[in-house]
């Protein structure tokens, strides 16, 4: 029998999966800190920082850092938040947009690049199982 855990396998893939996602994400410069800033500001659109810094789990200060970096590039850009004087809001710019769709297709490939090792079959009791650990 194998004596690699159910655990041990798992780590393994997801670095894996996240070697190939640093290597979706080399063509256009981001690293992968910038990339979840980017794909949280796409699929949740206009945030506050404070929001943006819970979403991604870091602290307020790295967050600025962060949004510095994608702003200095024209990926992101920052108005004050009408409702709040204090507040500050993010929103993808166009060219954002552009990026975070090219990293998103780029990432998906390599996805499934790495699943179509598996038949459908197996690819389908593997989500069902990922979704039931999930919750």
């Amino acid at each position: 029998m194998d004596s690699e855990s159910l655990s041990d396998l798992f780590w393994a893939v997801a670095r894996q999966m996240r070697h190939l996602s640093k290597l979706a994400l080399e063509p256009w410069n981001i690293s992968p800190s910038q990339w979840r800033a980017l794909a949280t500001l796409h699929r949740h659109g206009e945030l506050r920082l404070s929001s943006l810094a819970d979403h991604l789990r870091i602290a307020p200060r790295s967050t600025t850092e962060v949004v510095d970096d994608l702003e200095s590039r024209g990926l992101v850009s920052r108005q004050p938040d009408p409702t709040d004087r204090r507040a500050v809001l993010v929103t993808l710019t166009d060219a954002g947009k552009a990026v975070a769709d090219g990293v998103d297709r780029a990432r998906q490939a390599e996805g499934e690049r790495l699943f179509s090792a598996l038949d459908p079959t197996d690819r389908a009791d593997l989500a069902r199982v990922l979704r039931k650990l999930q919750d």
